[in-house]
């Protein structure tokens, strides 16, 4: 098999590997990385690294080895937008975590959120008790977002930050 060829279906293989066992074992979205997060990703980023370019160590291989990885995550997100039965296979639906001041427990256990980590949640949204808040949903991307209703003027404030809490379940 001529030698870019090789590279560039090991690099098809390992990225397919790679997105299938992050689905796998829960981080949809890794855009709010924790040390443990960084850490892995640099120990797989390492650990991958010979099985898509092999003994091919030159400029070409690496060129063709990060082309073919570009390429493959194009195409994976360009299949997510047209297929959306692709699309909830890859990206699970948003949770919602309370509901008119009230936690959702079911709903906190299947994404293991504890109910400290939630308060802490909606008090960085500014909001001091979760009987405040009118809703609270887990993002696709990892990240909470709250609506809170101002019981003076009962009008309703929506805020999102990002959370390092990631879907952890599938």
């Amino acid at each position: 098999m001529d030698p870019i060829l090789n590279v560039a279906v090991r690099s098809l293989c390992v990225y397919l590997f790679m997105v299938i066992a992050i689905r796998l074992f829960g981080k949809n979205q890794l855009s709010q990385l924790n040390a443990g997060d960084v850490v892995l990703l640099l120990l797989i980023s390492n650990a991958v690294q010979n099985a898509m370019v092999g003994p091919d160590t030159s400029l070409q291989g690496g060129i063709v080895a990060a082309l073919v990885l570009f390429a493959a995550n194009f195409i994976l997100k360009r299949l997510m937008f047209s297929n959306r039965s692709f699309e909830s296979f890859m990206q699970d639906e948003p949770v919602i975590l309370i509901r008119d001041g009230v936690a959702d427990q079911t709903a906190l256990n299947r994404v293991k959120i504890t109910e400290n980590e939630l308060e802490e949640a909606i008090r960085e949204h500014g909001i001091e008790n979760i009987k405040d808040v009118k809703l609270s949903v887990l993002e696709v991307d990892g990240n909470i977002s709250v609506v809170s209703q101002d019981e003076k003027s009962k009008q309703t404030h929506y805020t999102r930050i990002k959370r390092k809490y990631k879907r952890k379940y599938h």
